[in-house]
């Protein structure tokens, strides 16, 4: 155990939810933050949230609901970004309210941050934009608890100036997050003592083991990936030790409108579940 450095931390971050209080970093439980990568169509977010919820119950899993509003990094203008910011905003209070669950989505620009946090119980600041100032200064100041994804071009340790700006700002409630780091054309890799690493600085440590597989820009019009290996990184990034998972999950991600070659197949979530929580039960 000493030598993971997985134990629980002096500083732990805590939310309440319409399902309880959720803290990641006392190395109690891991969190799960899952859903569709954005909101295609609101009876197939709300449905694939009831499966998740169904799930994750019976395991006694702490989960959110992932799932982002709007997609303003697509590779193509022509590729599907959601229906828009205001009409899918009001999408996800509902299926939240439905649900009574938590929710995460990303912002990406100042102008969204209060609408978002209105909604949103955990605010993402996405790996393209992390070092941008201004909008994880913003999104500090709701006092939201702020998940940053590390940004593809970071090293684990460069993570300390980027959390120290939303300190500065008044926010400590802040989650880290591993998404691969950019290795050569239309590759990412991850280096798992980097969450070692970042979870040194002293905030709990996600992994997001969809974002991971993916080939960027490798298709020419959008993201390949590798969502083979989901489950893989899972369970390498469960054994080192992580207070969550990421995962973005589709009923059939072959007919996703984006992000289908690195999403889950919904169907396989429980026993992929399952397999991480025995894997978890070795760390006590």
């Amino acid at each position: 155990m000493l030598t993971t450095g997985f134990k629980a931390l002096e500083k732990t971050v805590s939310m309440q939810t319409p399902q309880g209080t959720i803290t990641w970093g006392d190395a109690k439980n891991f969190v799960l933050f899952a859903g569709p990568d954005i909101i295609e169509d609101e009876g197939m977010v709300l449905e694939t949230g009831k499966e998740i919820q169904r799930v994750t119950k019976a395991l006694g899993i702490p989960w959110i609901l992932k799932c982002s509003f709007d997609k303003a990094n697509r590779q193509s203008a022509s590729s599907f970004r959601g229906p828009g910011a205001d009409s899918a905003l009001k999408s996800l209070q509902r299926i939240k309210s439905q649900l009574g669950c938590a929710l995460l989505t990303d912002v990406h620009e100042t102008i969204q941050v209060e609408a978002t946090a209105e909604v949103a119980d955990v605010v993402q600041i996405p790996a393209f934009l992390s070092r941008q100032t201004d909008l994880l200064v913003a999104a500090a100041k709701t006092q939201r608890v702020i998940h940053i994804k590390k940004g593809q071009f970071l090293a684990p340790w460069d993570m300390k100036a980027i959390a120290n700006k939303a300190v500065a700002a008044g926010n400590s409630k802040l989650l880290l997050c591993e998404r691969g780091t950019t290795f050569g054309y239309n590759r990412l890799i991850n280096d798992m003592t980097g969450l070692i690493e970042m979870r040194n600085l002293g905030f709990p440590v996600i992994m997001d083991c969809t974002h991971s597989t993916q080939l960027p820009g490798a298709t020419g019009e959008s993201s390949g990936g590798r969502g083979e290996m989901v489950w893989p990184l899972a369970r390498a990034a469960m054994a080192v030790g992580v207070d969550g998972i990421f995962l973005e999950t589709h009923p059939n991600p072959e007919a996703a409108l984006c992000d289908g070659p690195t999403s889950l197949p919904l169907k396989n979530l429980e026993a992929m579940l399952r397999n991480l929580q025995k894997i978890w039960q070795t760390h006590f």
